[in-house]
């Protein structure tokens, strides 16, 4: 028989980029158009060009890979459309920095064509880095289709997508209140600030009424804005100030008058009751200006120092006015009191700087209407969120969605596609750059300097990269995609967007599922950041294990929604599993002779399986039937861990051990039968955990006798009912129950394994078919030298130790498992070991100068050892008592 077989030591680094690149030549990959096959398709979400793949990818792509693979297997036209995004901000920054330094110039210096063709560079080169650590992973994507957020197609649908919406009404330009970040200098959405509670102060100040000696209270927690004050409102219910509304107050240090206005909006228990108002620097006083008529005054620069309308404060940061202007106001007169105050503070998403609410002309989306069909697609069920808790989270966004500001004041990105006659202040949003004024036919026009927010464009994913605006046979075919695979921590960024777009573009929802998953936190339950410095690189995960082990580690205890706890020891042990694996196959590998099963069919070995042959095979299709419901049910946590099981327990550790002495023996049929359900379910394991480990179940699965090809365009396993034999397996588990509670008593009496006893079973009459056919793995996996079928208990030893499991009665002598002379002289001698640990320790707190000098802590572990060898010491002197009556 020739020797065919795997590798001795188990190396992923040997075999996973061979695989992989086996796999790309192959085209396992690639999706196509095939009207026999339905369609499944799951869209990348792209990842930034800015850095490399961390852990939260990791976690990302490998679910998606999960189910693409999973998917193939059961025959659907699998694609999984790969690609990256633009980042707008996040790559602004990074080329600003990398320009700075090298060139110590600013873009500005540079210019925009130049920058841009800096950003394309910088594209290319970490575009590229980060799709190469994709495959590192093992994504099976279709990378022949991969696309990018600002690639030509992509620009088309991004163009199209502003024009319809500018055409139907949904897109309008106007100054109002926006999210500012200073040190990006541009302006955010509300999505895209992250709000933080931090400690700060409500400072109290008099505003005094002009022609009066009355002054109205007001606090605020942002002094620098009094600078931009327009109005003081009160609510027209408060008797307080009814007397006031109409009047003027003269505002401290810029000496202004302002108006009292009366505004429902105020809340007459809050504070004062009072409420300065800056319309310019605060949303909501924004709105009760646009009802009061009031002027709007921004008195702030774009990187957060104070402008030319400030006096003596124009060109300060604004905290540092923050200080001046109350101490000012303090020593005028004006500060009434500080008060320690915790708030939400909004920081920019991508830089952590606080933002600032600021007037600004930009370009917004209404999105009032465009949200409706988004909130009926998923209380309808047309889109099911997983799991369903986030019903709720999506819906309450959407239902109170604001106006979506998607003007951003960048250079890389989709340039707005909007023209500005500087003759007459037309605009004109075209798809093309105009030749002349549609208003005054002036030929000098400008575009707008501003692109779109990143989303704006990752909102179109779905369906642009299948070609939309036009009509293509994969846009047909493949959309709506079945899935989106993403973390909770978007919904808002980029769910909810793909949903109202690709609804108003298409008609359809973008996909019919979001499974939705947590994050990857440390050890400690902690966020991975860099500031904390708890960060895990995937790749030096790769390096030291293998993808596998880090994909089958991140899909372990995984479960829709919920975070999940990173570190290497969950590694480790996902390594030992496909050691585990790889060693069983080994054995299987070793002991097949290729002539006796060569295209061996179920029917040639029918008659001679056994009962652990039916037992195993019943046990493979119960995990095959739950294992698919998990997956179809998103559940991969529960699935990955059912095979998990089955594979280490019941197949490496029963079965296989069970079936030895038949591969041994000279029973060419019982041999033949044993061979067959080995690699049977062998077969079917590696397809069951190919999904999850795709690198390790392809190596093992090519050394296969039985099979003929690549495991990733095999079959899913089916369950079928002749397999489920339930009576088996009710059989198999009443004869594994004895023999480990056979097990539990050898272990109990420290019995060596080479040490065979006799073992004497008085099972129920219902019970002894049963334990007959299974004498034969007592003797295997038991160390029984003789099993010994008794009706009653009647001859049983006296001293014979004993179990009882479901209708059965075990017994084992005690001279079977114990050799008297030698146990006796071994416990002598643990005794004498005992007994000279016992007297150190009670020497050392015996003594005076070691109980003055040591740490308490020491003292009460000698404590605890003294009593921890008494109790030994107890133990040892029972049992040499008991063996010694027995010799007598």
């Amino acid at each position: 028989m020739e020797e065919r077989n795997l590798a001795k030591t188990y190396n992923p680094k040997e075999f996973e980029n061979r695989i992989y690149n086996e796999w790309m030549e192959k085209g396992y990959f690639k999706a196509e158009v095939d009207e026999s096959k339905n369609p499944f398709t799951i869209m990348l979400p792209p990842p930034n060009i800015t850095g490399q793949l961390h852990m939260g990818h990791a976690l990302d792509h490998t679910l998606q890979d999960i189910l693409i693979r999973f998917k193939r297997m059961q025959g659907f036209a699998t694609l999984w459309q790969p690609g990256t995004d633009h980042a707008s901000i996040a790559t602004e920054v990074k080329v600003v920095e990398q320009i700075n330094k090298t060139e110590g110039k600013s873009k500005y210096e540079i210019g925009r064509e130049e920058f841009l063709k800096r950003a394309w560079e910088w594209r290319n080169e970490y575009g590229r880095k980060i799709v190469d650590q994709m495959k590192k992973l093992g994504d099976s994507c279709d990378w022949d289709k991969e696309r990018f957020t600002m690639d030509e197609g992509c620009n088309e649908a991004v163009t199209e997508f502003f024009l319809r919406l500018y055409e139907d009404g949904h897109i309008y330009r106007g100054n109002r209140i926006i999210n500012w970040c200073p040190d990006c200098k541009t302006s955010l959405s509300d999505a895209e600030v992250e709000h933080e509670e931090k400690g700060g102060y409500f400072y109290h100040f008099r505003y005094p009424i002009k022609d009066s000696d009355e002054f109205i209270e007001i606090a605020t927690t942002r002094p620098e804005t009094i600078l931009g004050d327009t109005a003081v409102a009160v609510n027209p219910d408060d008797e307080r100030y009814k007397h006031l509304i109409g009047k003027m107050v003269i505002l401290p240090i810029a000496e202004r008058e302002i108006p009292i206005v009366a505004d429902d909006y105020v809340d007459m228990e809050f504070g004062s009751g009072a409420v300065k108002i800056t319309p310019a620097h605060d949303p909501n006083d924004f709105e009760i200006a646009q009802r009061h008529s009031l002027p709007r005054i921004n008195v702030m620069n774009e990187d957060g120092t104070m402008n030319d309308k400030c006096g003596k404060y124009s060109n300060m940061d604004r905290y540092e006015c923050r200080k001046a202007l109350v101490k000012d106001l303090d020593e005028a007169g004006y500060l009434i009191k500080t008060k320690d105050h915790v708030h939400n503070v909004g920081h920019c998403y991508r830089c952590d700087t606080i933002i600032e609410p600021r007037l600004s002309k930009q370009w917004f989306v209404k999105m009032d209407k465009l949200a409706i069909p988004a909130i009926e697609a998923v209380k309808s069920g047309e889109i099911k969120l997983v799991p369903e808790r986030f019903n709720k989270i999506y819906l309450h966004w959407l239902e109170n969605i604001k106006d979506w500001c998607i003007s951003r004041q960048l250079w890389w990105g989709h340039r707005i596609p909007a023209y500005y006659c500087l003759d007459c202040d037309e605009t004109i949003v075209s798809k093309d750059r105009p030749q002349k004024c549609t208003k005054c036919n002036s030929e000098n026009l400008k575009q707008d300097e501003d692109v779109l927010d990143t989303w704006f464009s990752s909102a179109l994913w779905p369906f642009s990269t299948l070609g939309w605006p036009n009509k293509t046979k994969e846009l047909e075919y493949f959309y709506p995609t079945e899935v989106l695979v993403t973390g909770y921590d978007i919904i808002f960024f980029w769910v909810v967007r793909m949903v109202f777009a690709g609804i108003y573009c298409t008609g359809k929802v973008p996909f019919k599922n979001v499974f939705i998953h947590g994050l990857v936190r440390d050890s400690e339950g902690r966020k991975m950041s860099k500031s904390l410095g708890n960060g895990i690189d995937p790749l030096e995960i790769i390096e030291n294990y293998g993808a596998d082990a880090l994909r089958f580690t991140l899909a372990t205890g995984n479960s829709p929604g919920n975070d999940m706890r990173f570190h290497n020891e969950r590694v480790e042990a996902s390594r030992n599993f496909a050691n585990k694996l790889w060693n069983a196959s080994r054995f299987v590998f070793m002991n097949v002779d290729e002539a006796l099963i060569k295209d061996i069919k179920r029917e040639d070995v029918e008659k001679d399986l056994t009962l652990s042959d039916k037992w195993i095979i019943s046990r493979l299709n119960s995990v095959v039937k739950e294992m698919t419901d998990n997956m179809e049910k998103f559940e991969l946590g529960i699935g990955v861990q059912k095979i998990y099981d089955f594979t280490w327990s019941e197949y490496c550790d029963w079965y296989i051990e069970m079936v030895k002495p038949r591969l041994y023996g000279d029973d060419n049929d019982s041999k033949k039968a044993a061979l067959y359900t080995l690699t049977y379910v062998l077969d079917n394991i590696l397809k069951l955990l190919h999904p999850f480990m795709p690198f390790i179940t392809e190596e093992i699965y090519t050394y296969l006798p039985t099979v003929n090809g690549s495991i990733i365009v095999s079959d899913w396993p089916k369950y079928k009912e002749k397999d489920n034999m339930k009576q088996e397996e009710e059989k198999m588990n009443l004869i594994m129950d004895g023999i480990r509670s056979i097990r539990n008593i050898r272990a109990e009496m420290n019995v060596p394994p080479s040490r065979k006893a006799k073992v004497m079973i008085v099972p129920a009459d219902e019970k002894i078919s049963t334990i007959k056919e299974g004498q034969e793995y007592f003797a295997t996996l038991a160390s029984a030298s003789c099993v010994e079928i008794l009706n009653d208990n009647t001859n049983i030893p006296q001293d014979a130790m004993s179990a009882v499991i479901d209708g059965v009665q075990i017994y084992i002598p005690l001279d079977e498992l114990v050799d008297f002379e030698k146990e006796i002289q071994r416990l002598e001698k643990e005794k004498a070991k005992i007994d000279s640990e016992l007297k150190r320790v009670n020497g050392k707190l015996s003594n005076k100068g070691f109980l003055d000098k040591a740490p308490e802590s020491l003292i009460e572990e000698e404590k605890a050892k003294k009593d921890k060898y008494e109790e030994m010491m107890k133990s040892v002197l029972e049992r040499l008592e008991n063996l010694q009556s027995k010799i007598k």
